[in-house]
């Protein structure tokens, strides 16, 4: 493990976020599938009387 010496300083902006974009992507696509579908059985209940 590093020690307190040999870790670099940071730059801002420097980090490859590729995989956090698609990872962000991939759960907002998730989130609004899953809204939609909840709609849409809570609209199926209420017109079966349910």
């Amino acid at each position: 493990m590093a020690t307190h010496h040999e870790i670099t300083e940071h730059e801002h902006g420097s980090m490859d976020i590729t995989e956090h974009r698609k990872t962000f992507a991939g759960f907002v696509r998730v989130s609004t599938w899953t809204a939609v579908i909840s709609i849409l059985v809570l609209i199926f209940l209420a017109l079966t009387n349910a």
